[in-house]
């Protein structure tokens, strides 16, 4: 069976970023698993056999050929030629959302990619030696999200930011589903100790997507996204289990942001802290 399954950990410090993606994939009968680490200045891919790749069988966490990911933080080991990335970070408590992402379509078979929120914010602490680059967090911020199925979505939006009161996530693609197609939204707002949802199975509707912007609404609350400098870095992605598609990623960029609840604002900033990935055609 084709499929993969990868988790996204991103941690960043001031202006600086650090994603690291360990992942697994099958198709036609082999398979392979692998780490890409991404940052503001590049992005890179370490392979490793598939049955190097293990999840653990209590809590949530995975190794990668003696790289270690969990909900305490990440251990890192990776070389290959002259790239190599080495270090340790420690996590904080996670930030979980009150319920799965997917709502009432985790239940729903045959999709053709799943999607998990882990956490929407915890602190990290330590240092990583990326190709001679260190990065250093004290007390950074962290997120922690996950995708399995057999595909990433033929177009989609995604974009993840930390910011003063709290932090967002939102996703919108062209989902196939019994012949048919429609533009799916799940999205999760923390602000100052509350949690917004917006998802298709709450009613909400991407109204636009266009110019690297999408506009989310679900009855009377608003949510816009707009790239607005991206910083984009080549990452694989799959197609039918086989990592043979490149997506683009900023992992932090220039992005503007606006809730609004009720005709009210509850937040509205640009930041070039924000994470996007924009792969639609308009």
């Amino acid at each position: 069976m084709d499929y993969f399954r990868g988790w996204y950990f991103k941690c960043q410090n001031g202006a600086r970023t650090l994603a690291v993606i360990p992942a697994a994939h099958r198709a036609g009968g082999g398979g392979a698993s692998s780490v890409q680490v991404i940052t503001d200045s590049g992005a890179w891919s370490f392979d490793f056999p598939y049955n190097e790749y293990r999840e653990y069988k209590r809590g949530f966490g995975v190794s990668v050929g003696g790289n270690v990911f969990d909900a305490d933080g990440m251990r890192l080991r990776l070389k290959s030629g002259s790239r190599a990335v080495k270090g340790c970070v420690r996590f904080g408590p996670l930030t979980p959302i009150r319920y799965d992402i997917m709502g009432p379509f985790k239940a729903v078979p045959f999709m053709e990619c799943r999607h998990s929120v882990v956490s929407m914010g915890h602190s990290v602490t330590g240092e990583v030696n990326v190709n001679g680059d260190i990065f250093r967090f004290d007390n950074g911020s962290g997120y922690i999200e996950g995708d399995r199925g057999r595909s990433f979505p033929r177009e989609y939006i995604w974009t993840q930011c930390h910011f003063d009161g709290g932090s967002l996530m939102l996703s919108a693609a062209r989902i196939p589903m019994l012949g048919l197609d429609f533009t799916g939204v799940i999205g999760a707002i923390l602000w100052r100790g509350r949690e917004y949802r917006l998802a298709t199975y709450l009613g909400a509707r991407a109204v636009k997507i266009a110019g690297q912007e999408i506009t989310v609404r679900q009855g009377g609350t608003l949510f816009t996204a707009r790239l607005i400098e991206k910083k984009p870095h080549p990452l694989s992605a799959p197609v039918n289990g086989k990592m043979s598609r490149t997506v683009h990623e900023s992992a932090s960029c220039v992005a503007r942001y606006r809730f609004e609840t009720a005709g009210k604002a509850v937040f509205d900033f640009s930041t070039d802290r924000a994470s996007f990935e924009y792969e639609y055609t308009s």
